[in-house]
């Protein structure tokens, strides 16, 4: 079901204060965040050794985390520093859980600490690069990560449920082609000699180009383990070269989906968009939010109700199209990788059994 051995989005570095704990549930384990003493992020297993008490009930205290109910202070490895009256030294040690911050985002490894390495986190220049802007924001969604996955993967869906803004027939007219490039799944899609859809007319006319003239539209979805999708989009004036065109004859954008699985059938997504056009304009940037957001709400109510179906319907056999090629190739990718960590976690001891009490 989940990769574990990789980095998921647990935030952004601002939902992370100084001053207060943050709750998230990863790949089925409780999480709770918080900066330390110099302000880095950590996390830990959202459990109080003492009575299994939620530690983002409390709050945290010169970098430490005081749990909310009986005041126990817990450090940034997972051990406890103090608690009233007791001799916190023999208490058991909490799990802890590596963290990096970067790009902006907080970043939680949910597996085999040993394992974890800033290397294995993608490059993604566009969020820190000076000639991008970008705007996002976060839904949480009652649905398989992977239905949100095939949704971003197969973009004909934008026809129908984003028809009034980047969905027009041309999508449905025009086929993809699904390859699989080194560690990534790429669906790609070129639309020649057509006519832009509102969004992307809205964005022409914003970097000065003529709303209504004739474009090439590309949109190049790329799936990167364990759940992360970058789409390239953008539309230039025909005959230019596409996405390939002059700077000033496109409007070029990455739409950024960083997909973390919470349960088996719920999911945190951070959604946005990196954009390379008028990136100084803050105004324009937060339109783009703004609508991204009412598009992604609709993707958001599609997959909350399919989830509830395909709940309903357990087992039962679904129908594949072509179109649904870079959402199944993204699947093998999943499960492939959880096999191999299923089949290396078989292979090594059990860990030590600890007590259920721990007495002071």
């Amino acid at each position: 079901m989940f990769i574990r051995n990789a980095w998921y989005v647990a935030c952004t570095a601002d939902a992370l204060p100084a001053d207060q704990p943050l709750g998230r549930t990863i790949c089925n384990h409780a999480m709770v965040l918080f900066r330390g003493p110099q302000g880095q992020a950590v996390a830990l297993e959202d459990f109080c050794p003492h009575r299994g008490t939620p530690l983002s009930l409390g709050r945290v205290q010169q970098g430490a985390l005081v749990c909310g109910y009986h005041g126990l202070t817990m450090g940034c490895q997972g051990h406890t520093l103090h608690m009233p009256g007791q001799r916190p030294q023999t208490f058991p040690a909490i799990r802890a859980f590596p963290v990096l911050e970067r790009y902006g985002f907080v970043w939680v490894w949910p597996g085999q600490p040993e394992q974890a390495s800033p290397d294995q986190l993608p490059p993604l220049p566009f969020l820190e690069a000076k000639d991008w802007a970008y705007g996002g924001g976060l839904f949480h969604v009652k649905a398989d990560y992977r239905l949100m996955v095939d949704n971003l993967m197969d973009l004909t869906h934008e026809t129908y449920v984003h028809a009034t803004s980047i969905g027009q027939p041309e999508i449905d007219e025009t086929p993809c082609r699904t390859e699989v490039v080194g560690e990534q799944v790429v669906t790609s899609r070129h639309m020649t000699g057509i006519q832009a859809p509102a969004f992307w007319q809205q964005a022409m006319a914003a970097h000065g180009l003529d709303p209504h003239a004739k474009v090439d539209r590309w949109q190049i979805c790329r799936f990167t383990a364990p759940s992360h999708v970058h789409i390239d989009v953008g539309v230039a004036l025909h005959g230019m070269g596409g996405i390939d065109a002059p700077a000033h004859q496109k409007v070029q954008a990455v739409v950024v989906d960083f997909i973390t699985p919470e349960t088996a059938t719920s999911h945190w997504y951070h959604w946005g968009m990196a954009r390379r056009f008028q990136v100084q304009d803050a105004a324009l940037t937060e339109t783009i939010r703004q609508g991204q957001s009412k598009i992604f709400s609709e993707d958001l109510a599609i997959l909350e109700r399919q989830q509830q179906s395909l709940s309903t319907n357990a087992g039962r056999r679904l129908v594949t199209l072509n179109i649904d090629a870079g959402g199944a190739r993204a699947r093998q990718r999943i499960a492939q990788r959880v096999q191999a960590e299923a089949e290396h976690a078989s292979t090594e001891p059990p860990p030590p059994v600890q007590p259920e009490f721990s007495h002071a």
